[in-house]
């Protein structure tokens, strides 16, 4: 691909924005387009083109990212598309959808001839904004040159995994990884939810643990946004809530009981509705309690 680049992003949420954002940065062409047009358009300050449907801003794009709310919602502003796609255009499918989910999507892509990438990201709000990104990717090699501007613009590291044109290798694997984001969310939520109950200092039990095996950095970052109550979401509970769901479903399918991803999905239903949908998932807190 030439140094300009067309690259059309579907979906500016939290992660979506960030990813056009160092796009635009690149120096690459971006055209975003967003079901709420109004989510979109901040965009336009930092050289992105704002569409009004997703065929106006996949026409003559040469990658196409959808990072949207699930599988569902990618078919469907692909199918949208329709007619707008190009045959030989490389779709970045960012979305997390899921196993099943991922079938459709892969069938549309080559319905239309699209070069189909499945390509979820680790990550939330921050690492996105700053382009640090882990980016997982299957797909053909033969396109993996021609993606890395892209993928370098969003992410500090491109992880490809799976055989040649394997579809699913890299969701499979985002689904593992997010199971353990999940748990340690969790984790993290019911041991400070504890510690209010016994009457015990947080911070003693933050110090207890600090610098063993016991310590990690997701911990500290996700037991200060309890500690201060600060939930501005950089991944929010009801998002979480859709993967728990997934993660629960893929190991069903596999024949694998996942009781801990099973109860994390009930908390965090639990959260929503007391009204913490839209917070950051460190709001499975509230789920510890009697309301």
């Amino acid at each position: 691909m030439a140094d300009n680049t067309s690259v059309a992003v579907l979906g500016t949420g939290i992660m979506g924005a960030a990813m056009a954002r160092n796009l635009c940065r690149a120096g690459l062409d971006v055209r975003v387009w967003n079901r709420t047009r109004a989510k979109a358009e901040p965009l336009a300050d930092a050289g992105a083109r704002v569409a009004g449907t997703p065929g106006e801003a996949v026409e003559g794009a040469d990658v196409i990212i959808t990072m949207l709310y699930d599988g569902a919602a990618a078919l469907e502003a692909m199918s949208a598309a329709g007619s707008s796609l190009s045959a030989g255009t490389v779709w970045l499918q960012s979305t997390t959808a899921g196993t099943e989910a991922l079938l459709p999507l892969a069938a549309l892509a080559r319905q239309h001839g699209l070069v189909f990438v499945d390509a979820p990201v680790l990550g939330t709000k921050a690492p996105a904004e700053s382009g640090q990104l882990t980016v997982l990717a299957a797909g053909p090699s033969s396109v993996r040159g021609d993606v890395a501007p892209v993928l370098d613009a969003v992410g500090a590291r491109t992880v490809w995994v799976g055989a040649d044109g394997a579809t699913g290798a890299a969701t499979r694997l985002k689904l593992v990884c997010n199971s353990w984001v999940l748990a340690l969310t969790h984790g993290t939520a019911e041991a400070l939810a504890l510690a209010a109950g016994l009457g015990v200092d947080p911070a003693g039990f933050l110090d207890a643990v600090g610098g063993g095996s016991l310590d990690c950095g997701y911990l500290h970052l996700k037991a200060q946004a309890i500690l201060t109550e600060d939930y501005t979401p950089s991944f929010s509970v009801a998002t979480a809530a859709k993967d728990a769901r997934l993660i629960v479903e893929a190991g069903r399918e596999a024949g694998v009981r996942l009781d801990v991803a099973a109860a994390g999905g009930e908390r965090f239903r639990r959260a929503e509705a007391l009204g913490h949908g839209g917070d950051d998932m460190a709001a499975s807190y509230f789920a510890s309690f009697e309301h």
